[in-house]
C-alpha cells in the first residue's frame, strides 16, 4: 500500500535523499525510442537544466543525479538550516521565481500593509512558502510536472509522462549515502550504455570531470576529449539562467551523517575502478573484491566491505526500500517513526532492510 510522503521522509533523520522517477510505461521518452524510431536526447538536457534552476531557489543541493531514457535518479540534500535562516523578502523573491503567478498577491497584501488582516495573511503565506521550499515533494513536483508539460506541447498531445509519483529513499548514514551516489553515478555503466564515466553522459559524475577537466593547466587527452564532448556541451561554459551547483563532497554531512571521509581525488579513483569492474564482466571475482580492498582505504574508513559494494552499486534499488542503511541506522529510524505516530502493522516483528544492511554492510 502507498504510504503518505511525510511517513517517508523525516528531515530529523536525515537530510539526504534519493528520489527515482519513471516514464509512463517505462517507454522511451527522454531518449532513442526504439519502436518509432525517434530520439528525444535533448529532453534529458531539459531535466539537467531544470534541476538545477529549481535548486538554486529552494533550499535543496544535489549531490548526484543520472538522467537515463526512461527514468531519473537523484540525491538530494535538503538545507532546512538555510531555510529557516532567509528573511521575509527572500522567501518571496524565491518562491515568485517558480511562481510568477503569486507575485500579485503580494502586491496586493503588500499595498494594504497597514491593515492587521493584510499583515496576517503576508505572514501566513510566507510561514507556508519556506516550508514547501524546503519539501521534497514540492520540488519533485515543480520538476516533474514543468517536464511533462513541455514534452506534451513538443508531441502536441496530452495524458500523462510519468508513470506516478515519484520514489523516495531515505539515506541514513554515510554508508548508504556513498553506496547511493555511486549507484547513480554507474547507472549508465550498468545499462551497458557507457564503459567509463567519461562517457556516461547526463550523470553528476561527468559534470565533476568536467569542472575538475576545467582546473587542470595541463589537461590529458581524456580530458580534453571530455571537454570537447557534444553531449556534454550544456555543461561547459556559464549558464545562462541562475543555476545550483553539485553540492561539494567535502561538505557532504547532516544530523546522522558526518562529513564524509572522501576527498573529490578517491571518490574519482573508486568509481573509476569500480566501473572497470563492471565493464570486465564478474565484479564478484575473489581477486576483483581483493584489489578493491587493497587500492581504496575509503572501505576501512567508512566500515564498507569490498563485496558489499559491489553488490550496492549495482542493485542498491533492489535491496532497500524507505530507507537505507546500516542495521543500527535503520532500528533508530524505525523507533523514530514510530514516535511520530506512523501506524506500522508489525512495528517491532520486522524491519524492511536489515538483512540487506547485514549483507551489505555486516553487523
Amino acid at each position: 500500500m502507498t504510504r503518505a510522503r511525510y511517513q517517508q521522509v523525516s528531515l530529523q533523520d536525515t537530510p539526504y535523499y534519493h528520489c527515482i522517477s519513471r516514464c509512463v510505461h517505462r517507454a522511451y521518452l527522454c531518449g532513442g525510442d526504439p519502436v518509432s524510431g525517434k530520439n528525444f536526447d535533448h529532453r534529458k538536457q531539459w531535466l539537467v537544466t531544470h534541476i538545477k534552476q529549481l535548486a538554486a531557489h529552494f533550499s535543496m543541493e544535489i549531490c548526484a543525479y543520472a538522467v537515463m531514457s526512461n527514468h531519473y535518479h537523484l540525491v538530494l540534500y535538503v538545507n532546512q538550516a538555510q531555510a529557516e535562516a532567509w528573511t521575509d523578502n527572500e522567501v518571496i523573491e524565491r518562491w515568485t521565481a517558480v511562481f510568477p503567478r503569486n507575485g500579485a498577491l503580494i502586491e496586493t497584501l503588500l499595498k494594504n500593509k497597514t491593515t492587521r488582516a493584510a499583515q496576517r495573511q503576508l505572514q501566513k503565506n510566507v510561514s507556508l512558502w519556506r516550508q514547501r521550499l524546503m519539501d521534497i515533494s514540492w520540488f519533485m513536483r515543480c520538476l516533474n510536472e514543468t517536464l511533462a508539460r513541455a514534452a506534451n506541447r513538443e508531441d502536441e498531445c496530452r495524458g500523462r509522462f510519468w508513470e506516478g509519483r515519484f520514489k523516495s529513499q531515505a539515506l541514513l548514514d554515510e554508508k548508504a549515502l556513498v553506496t547511493c551516489m555511486a549507484y547513480v553515478d554507474l547507472n549508465p555503466v550498468r545499462a551497458h550504455l557507457s564503459d567509463s564515466l567519461e562517457g556516461s553522459d547526463f550523470t553528476s559524475i561527468q559534470e565533476r570531470l568536467i569542472h575538475h577537466a576545467w582546473k587542470v593547466k595541463h589537461r590529458s587527452y581524456r580530458q580534453h576529449r571530455l571537454l570537447t564532448r557534444r553531449t556534454s556541451k550544456h555543461l561547459v561554459g556559464r549558464p545562462s539562467t541562475k543555476q545550483a551547483k553539485l553540492k561539494a563532497l567535502a561538505s557532504q554531512h547532516g544530523s546522522n551523517v558526518g562529513t564524509l571521509p572522501l576527498t573529490q581525488k578517491s571518490y574519482f579513483d573508486l568509481l573509476d575502478t569500480t566501473c572497470k569492474l563492471l565493464v570486465s564482466g564478474d565484479r564478484l571475482k575473489p581477486e576483483n573484491i581483493q584489489l578493491l580492498e587493497q587500492k581504496h582505504q575509503v572501505f576501512q574508513e567508512l566500515g564498507i566491505r569490498a563485496e558489499g559494494w559491489l553488490r550496492g552499486v549495482t542493485a542498491f534499488h533492489k535491496y532497500y526500500s524507505i530507507a537505507a542503511g546500516s542495521e543500527r541506522s535503520l532500528l533508530h529510524f524505525q523507533r523514530s517513526r514510530i514516535r511520530l505516530g506512523v501506524d506500522l502493522k508489525h512495528p517491532h516483528k520486522w524491519i524492511r532492510g536489515v538483512q540487506s544492511a547485514r549483507l551489505l554492510y555486516g553487523t
